[in-house]
């Protein structure tokens, strides 16, 4: 009776879904107030995770949610990056 290991769910900010933390980005603030893309997904700080989706990603930015999960004023560039990381997944 082998049990595959359980996957942690974490819920998207604009989705409100539980999935696989594989198939989430997070965005962390950390105690500096700096906003930033967690690749490893294990940095310190208030993190917000959002679906590898560019619908969801431009959602997110439209409606300032991670600006309202983290507590920060969260830059355009924030966005642009996790786009382009969405790009180069599907690529």
């Amino acid at each position: 009776m082998s049990r595959s290991k359980k996957q942690p769910l974490r819920k998207c900010v604009v989705t409100q879904e539980m999935l696989p933390k594989k198939q989430l980005i997070r965005v962390v603030r950390n105690k500096e107030g700096e906003v930033f893309v967690d690749e490893t997904g294990k940095k310190n700080g208030r993190g917000a995770y959002l679906t590898k989706d560019l619908e969801v990603i431009e959602k997110a930015e439209k409606q300032q949610l991670l600006n309202r999960h983290l507590n920060a004023q969260v830059d355009t560039s924030i966005y642009d990056e996790l786009k382009s990381k969405i790009k180069v997944d599907k690529a």
